[in-house]
């Protein structure tokens, strides 16, 4: 680089990359790199190479700067990004360019694949489409200048595209996909099914998609789980908020054993009939013996011998016999009992003798 600089040779090609620059979304890290680079440069290629990030940038003074931003970013975990900058030979989206012509009638051959009602551009089999055989067009969505063309024709006729199918378009990698999250930021359903995708880095590559639906049946990524609960996990950590994977709903999991914790309000005293009716029964039940309900009782709390508290603990663990100890005695709300009132006259009333109701 610095070499470069010297000779003033402005028009050399350098390669940036950040190792493990998978974890990272393309906006997030393109961002943080501008924000601690002096100079001003334009991202090229943007792509990621398994676990790395790369992209190119055509000025010697752009690459001197980036250099020194190596460990200027830390990420959430506060860990120190690595920025690396290497000459580099010219991208291959810069060496061949798709021709006009073909960019021409890729673009009407899409226009004819795109759903106005639901803003869906179906994109399967493109390259046997019969448009473009019959025209000798060789289109091949894993070339990073044929999908970088396919994203600009997208971002410039459907820029409200929700929905996109690119099942059965052999793609073993989604490099040129990365720029899916700037050129069609809304799509919320994603089909790639039915391809030759083999690791679930390759989806981190579009990680940046809120996507709601997603199909990966029919590609060799799917067998690589032990079952479904892993998969279905794995996926959810690129897209949380996923609701449906090749047509499947996604519940939200369960969680045994954790209990939602609930507040217990006190019980609201709830009486229809005579006042005199209900002042005999509250004193009925204030001159009950209680204590006779509290001597069958099983609470631990209750037992005095600790020797007999011991045996009728399953696990004989002494603290929660400590800790039992140590709550303060309850009382029972009246108003949390029913009564069932038999017979009511003038100067008669009967009535049950019983607990509160379980």
């Amino acid at each position: 680089v610095e070499k470069n600089t010297q000779n003033g040779d402005p028009g050399t090609w350098f390669k940036v990359t950040i190792p493990y620059g998978i974890k990272y979304d393309k906006t997030w890290i393109l961002n943080s790199i501008q924000s601690h680079c002096n100079v001003s440069f334009t991202p090229v290629n943007f792509h990621y190479d398994k676990n790395q990030a790369h992209f190119f940038v055509q000025n010697v003074h752009a690459a001197c700067a980036l250099k020194k931003v190596n460990c200027k970013i830390h990420d959430e975990e506060n860990q120190k990004v690595f920025v690396f900058v290497n000459l580099s030979t010219d991208p291959q989206s810069m060496q061949k360019k798709m021709k006009r012509k073909a960019m021409t009638q890729l673009k009407l051959t899409m226009n004819k694949r795109y759903d106005v009602s639901q803003q869906a551009l179906d994109l399967q089999s493109l390259c046997f489409d019969p448009d473009l055989v019959k025209h000798h067009f060789d289109i091949s969505l894993n070339r990073r200048n044929d999908m970088a063309a396919t994203l600009k024709i997208i971002s410039t006729n459907f820029p409200e595209l929700l929905s996109l199918n690119l099942c059965n378009n052999k793609l073993y990698q989604l490099d040129g996909l990365s720029d899916i999250t700037e050129k069609a930021p809304n799509v919320k359903i994603l089909n790639l099914s039915k391809n030759e995708l083999k690791s679930v880095w390759e989806l981190g590559k579009v990680k940046g998609l809120k996507l709601e639906e997603l199909w990966l049946e029919g590609n060799p990524l799917c067998s690589i789980f032990s079952d479904e609960s892993a998969y279905v996990s794995t996926i959810l950590e690129c897209f949380p908020e996923l609701l449906r994977l090749d047509g499947q709903v996604l519940t939200s999991p369960i969680i045994m054993g954790v209990e939602t914790p609930e507040i217990i309000k006190p019980c609201k005293e709830s009486y229809k009939g005579s006042e005199i009716i209900k002042n005999l029964v509250l004193q009925f039940l204030l001159q009950s013996n209680l204590e006779k309900y509290l001597k069958d009782s099983r609470n631990i709390k209750n037992i005095k011998d600790s020797r007999l508290r011991v045996q009728l603990l399953k696990h004989t663990k002494h603290e929660i016999v400590d800790f039992l100890s140590a709550l303060p005695r309850t009382q029972h709300d009246l108003n949390s009992y029913v009564v069932d009132l038999c017979i009511q006259t003038v100067s008669t009333c009967l009535l049950p003798q019983s607990g509160p109701e379980s």
